[in-house]
């Protein structure tokens, strides 16, 4: 079976843009790994207005996975760049390991699922290791898009 698994951000983003990306590319579900969920970094990002927005604006379902949110002392440490990317990298893809994420979660559940998270490009957030690691244990043909 193959998947079809998204990443987006929402700073920098208008909530035209940001409800745009989402539609255009067929996402289901969006799928909440953020530490924090109730952010102030933009008010339509933030619970319970964005499972509000999802649904009217855009007819998709929200949903919170606190299994790939990664601790809050770990994102204050890497923000505060008490760790390099590599390290934290490797810090977090062990949380996810401990967790056992890979194993509790449904391959098929994130079929057209998008993971959230705050940052504005993947290119160091959790998000891109996240879609990363399911995509490694998981085994299955997944197509990864960054939005």
């Amino acid at each position: 079976m193959a998947i079809n698994l998204f990443t987006i951000g929402y700073t920098q983003s208008t909530a035209e843009r940001f409800f745009s990306r989402l539609t255009g590319a067929g996402v289901a579900t969006l799928i909440d790994i953020r530490v924090s969920n109730r952010s102030q970094l933009a008010g339509f990002a933030r619970m319970p207005d964005l499972a509000f927005f999802l649904e009217k604006v855009s007819g998709i379902a929200y949903r919170y996975e606190e299994l790939l949110a990664p601790p809050l002392d770990l994102m204050r440490a890497y923000r505060a760049k008490e760790f390099s990317y590599p390290a934290y990298a490797e810090t977090y893809r062990g949380l996810l390991i401990e967790r056992g994420a890979a194993e509790k979660l449904d391959p098929a559940a994130f079929d057209r699922g998008c993971l959230l998270c705050s940052e504005a490009k993947p290119d160091t957030c959790h998000r891109k290791l996240a879609a990363e690691f399911l995509t490694e244990r998981w085994g299955e043909e997944v197509a990864i898009g960054h939005l």
